[in-house]
């Protein structure tokens, strides 16, 4: 595997992991819309949702690393891309969401994401 293939998944979880609690953060207030026509109330919300700048600009973000993985995956091998991805996703989006104010993840989250990020180095050193 190319070292820019695992510079652009890096890339891509950054992108992916740090929009998920802003997307989070900007979507909060949804809940306020009601309409008892399901019709209604999903035309609401989407309004809601792409009148919202908080919430519109990191959904784009997030668009532009599912374009910069979708671009990667031609020339990176699909088994490693995938967990290694999702694995550092998690993790960005674990510290980016604490440093947004939101309660901080257990130390069984912590061992968690060690675990995950072990099982990526292992497949990437087995890969190389």
């Amino acid at each position: 595997m190319n070292p820019e293939g695992i510079l652009s998944l890096i890339c891509v979880a950054f992108l992916w992991g740090v929009t998920n609690p802003l997307m989070g953060k900007g979507s909060s207030g949804i809940q306020r819309v009601k309409h008892s026509n399901f019709l209604v109330q999903f035309g609401s919300e989407l309004k809601f949702l792409l009148l919202n700048w908080k919430f519109v600009l990191p959904f784009l973000v997030n668009q532009c690393g599912s374009i910069l993985f979708y671009f990667t995956l031609s020339s990176t091998d699909l088994s490693i891309a995938v967990p290694l991805t999702n694995g550092l996703t998690f993790l960005f989006t674990s510290v980016a969401g604490q440093c947004l104010g939101e309660h901080p993840a257990s130390a069984r989250t912590f061992v968690g994401m060690a675990c995950v990020l072990l099982g990526v180095v292992l497949c990437l050193t087995d890969k190389m």
